[in-house]
């Protein structure tokens, strides 16, 4: 298959008279992977992927126009630089894993065009996937203001795919949209159109046949804008697309531009088995290294948060205190105070708050509104933000009151200005000591490592969405049971999981083991539980206990098993203990054999769902092949010491 693969891509190279240099073939170090890129007979550019010889990507297009220089078109590869390999080693304290080693092999595609203006495409491929981005330093094109771009996907003709629907720029509850807060369309036929006019957004899950392809994008720095899958894909090409108009910051650039050289986001894609992709760190691979931030404020943790059942009526100083005196008994980091804070507590009683805190060992977050002109949200403090000198003085006043960390909400998309007004926030935090949650957002991107403040990001819907309508509770059992592989399978992600009691006005439709499996499943820097001090009265010692306990990051992972929006398990290592997590979206219960002999003859805690929906079963769990039933909408975690 693969020389009939390889063939098929030479037969059209030479075809194509334009092409001034034959393209060798990129490797993944190990040889599984390997990259194309060719001219075609159109003088258009091309690249495709296969693994161990079955096609993955097929003929895919490549190119920018910008004003000035359309680099899409009457294109011929002017030079390939020798293949070289690529090697970091980092750490991460918020992820899947702590300590990082990426290795690839890069390729650098110089192309030009008619007018011999020129643009670089640099191609990276590791053993789990492809990363490539664009280069533009034409010395003729002095300004190089984005148009347009040709890139896409295309995938074999039977793939299936996950993919969330874009929400429209000023839609929503007071105009908020987009937020990245829709649930995912599931094991959809690739080429099904977007009910979305705005396309899809970013993780995108496919599968083809052996093979799993989880596009995103990465290494965003502020001077490009972010990007998303068009709508309409024909024949399951999947074009990238651009933000809506709105997306900006006022008077602020929608699409990349610059004086300098202009170099786009890594475009990247975790390819393999589904245990390597939900393994990959591709995400922050790609992302740039961290800035100089002092390792001690790095704190990942867990925090109470009264406004996930509560919702506004608790933002006032005696419920606070309870909820401080609550995350002091679980053994929690923070406690975060949400909207409103300065009207109903004000910032004299605040700073009295965060010294009752401090005396437990519990920090202060506290809610931000992002905005200024481009939405219609009135929660405050609002607008305080919006420059760098109001950042700079309201930061300092925070840390000067002892609060550790901001929670930042409202954003107004993915433009170009927006994206750097994200970035100008975690700057200025940084440089205050400040830690950072985003919510209302946009996807992070790989921003955890360039930023080892970012703590977390909303850009999901969330669990606040399940208390608002008896639909959403539903639906959140399928939803929850498709994140990790998608919206949390690189960045971390503010779900604020976890209800143990009753939800005002709703049923529950998850089991308390479901809810308990996600405190471990899903990422996040700081971990907001949403239970309230009386749920969390209702479940056995145990179960406290484990949360009392709970690691606050990760240092490795592995995939025990499962399927998208269907059943996951996932263990997760801190220390010498492995934390096994899963649960079950099925209406039926469901019996799993599980491949745990990376654990050999240890035993476990087994902490599952009992007879009642709110019910635990207290048990133990051997390593080696083990089998275990996970209840209708239930869940499990086990405790390996």
């Amino acid at each position: 298959m693969l020389i009939v693969f390889r063939h098929a891509i030479a037969v059209l190279a030479a075809s194509c008279a334009a092409s001034a240099v034959a393209a060798p073939a990129l490797s993944s170090p190990d040889g599984h992977i390997m990259v194309d890129v060719v001219v075609t007979p159109q003088h258009t550019l091309a690249w495709s992927l296969a693994r161990d010889g079955k096609p993955v990507i097929l003929a895919s297009a490549l190119g920018l126009q910008l004003e000035g220089a359309d680099l899409t078109h009457g294109l011929r590869i002017d030079s390939v630089s020798p293949a070289r390999p690529v090697h970091q080693h980092y750490t991460m304290a918020v992820g899947k894993k702590r300590d990082i080693r990426y290795a690839a092999n890069e390729q650098v595609y110089t192309v030009q065009n008619a007018a011999r203006q020129t643009m670089d495409v640099v191609f990276r491929v590791s053993n789990d996937g492809f990363a490539f981005r664009y280069v533009v330093a034409e010395p003729g094109l002095p300004m190089k203001k984005f148009v347009a771009e040709s890139t896409n996907f295309a995938l074999p003709a039977g793939a299936k795919a996950w993919l969330q629907p874009m929400q429209v720029a000023q839609t929503g509850w007071m105009n908020t949209n987009p937020a990245y807060e829709e649930h995912y369309q599931r094991e959809i036929a690739v080429g099904t159109r977007s009910p979305s006019p705005a396309g899809w957004v970013f993780p995108a899950l496919f599968n083809t046949g052996d093979n799993w392809v989880a596009l995103s994008e990465a290494g965003m720095d502020g001077s490009f804008h972010a990007s998303r899958l068009l709508a309409d894909s024909p024949g399951g090409v999947y074009a990238l697309g651009v933000p809506m108009a709105p997306e900006v910051f006022p008077d602020g650039a929608l699409l990349a531009e610059t004086g300098g050289i202009l170099t786009s986001p890594w475009r990247i894609g975790a390819v393999g088995t589904l245990a390597t992709v939900m393994q990959s760190t591709l995400g922050t691979d790609l992302a740039a290294p961290a800035i100089a931030f002092d390792p001690a404020l790095v704190k990942p943790g867990h925090a109470s948060w009264s406004w996930a059942l509560l919702k506004d009526d608790a933002t006032v100083f005696a419920v606070q205190k309870q909820f401080i005196d609550y995350a002091a008994e679980m053994h929690w980091d923070y406690t975060l105070v949400d909207a409103d804070w300065d009207r109903k507590i004000g910032y004299d009683k605040m700073r009295e708050l965060a010294a009752y805190g401090a005396g437990k060992h519990v920090g202060l977050l506290v809610w931000y509104n992002s905005s200024g002109s481009w939405n219609k949200t009135v929660y405050s403090p609002k607008g305080a933000l919006i420059t760098h000198a109001q950042r700079v003085g309201e930061f300092a006043r925070l840390r000067e009151m002892g609060i550790k960390g901001v929670k930042i909400d409202f954003f107004a998309g993915d433009g170009k200005s927006m994206i750097a007004y994200y970035v100008d926030i975690l700057r200025d935090a940084a440089d205050a000591g400040l830690l950072v949650n985003f919510h209302g957002a946009t996807l992070p991107r790989g921003w955890a490592r360039t930023w080892p403040n970012l703590m977390s990001a909303e850009a999901v819907k969330g669990l606040e969405f399940t208390t608002f309508t008896q639909a959403d509770q539903d639906a959140v059992v399928r939803h929850a049971a498709m994140l990790p592989f998608a919206r949390n399978l690189f960045d971390p992600m503010d779900f604020t999981p976890m209800v143990f009691g009753d939800i005002p006005g709703i049923k529950r439709a998850t089991r308390n083991g479901f809810e308990l499996a996600e405190s471990v499943l899903f990422l996040s820097g700081i971990q907001h539980f949403a239970e309230a001090p009386a749920g969390m009265a209702t479940v056995p010692a145990a179960v406290k206990a484990l949360l009392q306990e709970l690691p606050r990051s990760w240092d490795d992972v592995r995939f025990i098993d499962g399927f998208p929006g269907r059943q996951v398990v996932i263990a997760r290592k801190s220390g010498s203990a492995w934390y096994v997590a899963g649960l079950n979206a099925d209406d039926t219960d469901q019996t799993m054999t599980l491949d745990l002999s990376f654990l050999g003859k240890r035993q476990g805690q087994l902490i599952n769902d009992g007879k009642g929906e709110r019910e635990f079963d207290i048990g133990t769990i051997a390593g080696g092949k083990t089998a275990i039933t996970i209840k209708a909408h239930g869940g499990f975690v086990a405790v390996f010491n």
